[in-house]
């Protein structure tokens, strides 16, 4: 174990050469936001490798990234990226919403031969919420991360009428998970705190609208941070910009009363 400097192109790049010496390395990236410098060796580097070498050669690597917004951190340590980054062919994606999910993931993550991207959410680094949620009837909420505590407390307000599907991975995600609830509960509302233009989320509801259609019994519903450039630092400003509790709960109400 060793510190580094803030150096992401070379943090990223550096577990090419620790690969190919039968090292696993675990890198980690201070924020999401730093990662921009870094992304040149993601694809160029680390996502190609096993591809253009027919198999011979991959980067085995984790790289940990917390994400998201919490506490006022502002435009600079705040961002949800992740569809920028499920967009890079040739790399798993994950982003556990709870300590024991990310237990699980990360010794996955280990063990896998792929490169694996994995987002720690800051807010929930100091959270207490256990768990996970059980199934429920009428309506299907996807999301991850934080997401996930958001759908667990507006649930509350409707007991027995919502089944939360807590994603887990990114890239690849369980499409047949999905397509089970969907024609379970014939309504679904995709939940992400990343604003929704041009988003993962928005590319999840595309695909369930497309191949799903005839279970639906109303539009996908889809809900994500106010569409801006960043995070504002200040505090208000932040928390009317996110997703909360209200917010979702008023969507669910919505969509059950479809």
């Amino acid at each position: 174990v060793f510190n580094t400097a803030i150096q992401e192109a070379y943090l990223v790049g550096s577990t090419v050469g620790m690969s190919a010496t039968g090292t696993k390395p675990i890198v980690e990236i201070q924020f999401a936001d730093y990662i921009w410098t870094g992304v040149n060796q993601l694809v160029s580097e680390l996502s190609k490798s096993y591809y253009l070498t027919n198999g011979k050669w991959n980067v085995q690597t984790v790289i940990r990234i917390p994400i998201g917004a919490y506490g006022s951190g502002g435009p600079y340590h705040s961002g949800s990226i992740e569809s920028s980054i499920t967009a890079i062919k040739g790399i798993k994606v994950v982003y556990p919403s709870n300590a024991a999910d990310m237990k699980g993931l990360l010794k996955g993550a280990f063990y896998d031969p792929n490169p694996v991207v994995m987002f720690e959410h800051k807010g929930l680094y100091w959270s207490k919420v256990p768990g996970t949620a059980d199934s429920g009837e009428s309506m299907l909420v996807v999301t991850y991360g934080m997401g996930v505590h958001w759908a667990l407390n507006a649930s509350k307000s409707f007991p027995g009428q919502i089944e939360i599907l807590d994603l887990r991975t990114l890239y690849p995600y369980d499409w047949d998970a999905i397509e089970a609830s969907v024609k379970k509960h014939n309504k679904v509302f995709v939940l992400t705190e990343e604003p929704i233009m041009n988003s993962y989320a928005q590319a999840m509801a595309g695909r369930i609208g497309s191949e799903l259609f005839k279970y639906l019994d109303a539009p996908v519903q889809m809900l994500g941070a106010k569409n801006l450039p960043a995070v504002p630092l200040n505090s208000g400003l932040e928390k009317a910009m996110l997703p909360n509790v209200e917010k979702v709960k008023a969507v669910m109400e919505e969509l059950l009363g479809w």
